[in-house]
């Protein structure tokens, strides 16, 4: 078992910044991947960036040059570094871990980009 919390989200202006993190119960080096989703209103939850346990990184297109996904292995903290926030931004993000082949979930936090 994993339990993931999200925390850092809020409102914020188009252009601004915010920083995500996602405390662990683990010690996130067992686990296998970690990533950010998000999920706006009507749409799939889609990968935001995804970070695996050797260190390679992926983002969404959307997202590339403005978002930087990294951990602290010593705070079993996962984070997302969001720059240069865009009104399409705005939605649940959300903490994943792929442990012993299974799908673990955080309750999310919103992001909203609005002026």
């Amino acid at each position: 078992q994993v339990q993931l919390v999200e925390s850092g989200g809020g409102l914020v202006q188009p252009g601004g910044s915010l920083r995500l993190s996602c405390a662990a119960s683990i010690n996130i080096f067992s686990i296998a991947a970690m990533g950010w989703y998000r999920q706006a209103p009507g749409k799939q939850r889609d990968l935001v960036a995804r970070i695996t346990r050797g260190g390679n990184t992926n983002y969404a297109d959307s997202v590339t040059g403005r978002f930087t996904i990294s951990r602290d292995i010593a705070k079993n903290t996962l984070y997302l570094q969001m720059n240069s926030l865009k009104p399409e931004d705005t939605a649940v993000y959300y903490c994943n871990a792929l442990y012993t082949s299974q799908d673990y979930w955080g309750q999310g936090t919103q992001v909203t980009v609005s002026s």
